[in-house]
C-alpha cells in the first residue's frame, strides 16, 4: 500500500508537468497556423495618390499682373493715337503734294499750248544768247526759291545737264521750265503717297495691339477683381481709338 501511494504521489507531477508541455505546444502549433493565411495573402494594393492641384495663385500676384497689362495697354492706346495723328499729317501732306502736282501739271499744259506757236524771230546774236541765258538762270533760280526747282535741278540747269539749253528762246525755255516743276512735283506726290501708305500701316498695328492688350487688361482686371466687388465695364476698361478706313491717295499719272 505505502508503495503504491509512493508510486502515485512521485508519478502524478511528471505526468501534470508532461501534459503542461504537450499543451504548450499545442497551443504553439495552433497559432502559427491560425498566423499563416495572413503571411500568405497578397498585400493590399493602395490606390494611387493622384497629384495635388497646382495652387491657385495668390490675389497680390493677379493685382500686379492687372497693373502691369493696364500700363501696358495705356502706352499701347497712347502710341495708337501718336500713329493716327502721324498718319494724319501724312495723308494731308499727300493731298497738298497732289494739289501742288495738279497745278504744276496745267501750268505745263499751258506753256505747251502756247509752245505750239510760231516762236518769236528774234536777231542770233552773241548778245541774244547772253540775254536768254541770264533770263534762264534769274527763272531757274526764282523757281527754286519757290521751292519749284531742287538744288539739283538748279545746277544742272547752270552746268547746261539734263536737257537745259541756255540758247533756247524764253518761250521754249518756259515749256521745258514748266516741265521739269511738273515732273518734280510728280515725284514728291509719289513720295507723299509711299510714306502716307506706310503710316497707315503703321497706324493700324497700332491699333491692333492697343486692341489687344486693352482686352487683356479687361481680362486680368477681371481675374484680380473679389467675388464681392462690382464687374468693371469692357468699354470702360480700355478705350481704344480706333483706325477709319483708309483712304487710298490719288492715283499718279503714269509719265
Amino acid at each position: 500500500m505505502d508503495i503504491v501511494l509512493y508510486q502515485f504521489l512521485t508519478e502524478v507531477p511528471l505526468a501534470a508537468a508532461i501534459w503542461s508541455v504537450l499543451l504548450v505546444l499545442a497551443l504553439t502549433v495552433l497559432a502559427v497556423l491560425v498566423a499563416r493565411p495572413e503571411r500568405d495573402r497578397p498585400p493590399a494594393v493602395e490606390p494611387p495618390v493622384r497629384p495635388a492641384a497646382p495652387p491657385a495663385p495668390a490675389a497680390a500676384d493677379l493685382r500686379r499682373y492687372a497693373e502691369e497689362v493696364a500700363v501696358a495697354a495705356a502706352g499701347a492706346a497712347q502710341n495708337a493715337r501718336r500713329r493716327r495723328a502721324a498718319w494724319t499729317a501724312a495723308q494731308d501732306a499727300a493731298e497738298r503734294a497732289w494739289q501742288a502736282y495738279d497745278e504744276a501739271e496745267t501750268a505745263a499744259r499751258r506753256f505747251r499750248d502756247a509752245g505750239a506757236l510760231p516762236t518769236p524771230h528774234t536777231p542770233r546774236t552773241p548778245a541774244e544768247y547772253a540775254a536768254r541765258e541770264r533770263w534762264l538762270h534769274h527763272a531757274a533760280t526764282a523757281a527754286h526759291l519757290r521751292g519749284e526747282l531742287s538744288i539739283g535741278q538748279l545746277c544742272d540747269v547752270f552746268a547746261r545737264r539734263g536737257g537745259w539749253d541756255p540758247r533756247l528762246h524764253p518761250v521754249e525755255q518756259e515749256v521745258v521750265l514748266a516741265r521739269a516743276v511738273r515732273d518734280g512735283r510728280l515725284a514728291r506726290y509719289r513720295a507723299a503717297a509711299a510714306r502716307e501708305r506706310a503710316a497707315w500701316g503703321d497706324a493700324e498695328l497700332a491699333a491692333e495691339a492697343a486692341r489687344a492688350l486693352a482686352a487683356e487688361a479687361y481680362a486680368a482686371a477681371e481675374r484680380a477683381r473679389p467675388a464681392h466687388a462690382p464687374a468693371t465695364s469692357a468699354t470702360a476698361s480700355g478705350r481704344v481709338l480706333g483706325i477709319t478706313g483708309w483712304r487710298p491717295p490719288r492715283p499718279a499719272p503714269a509719265r
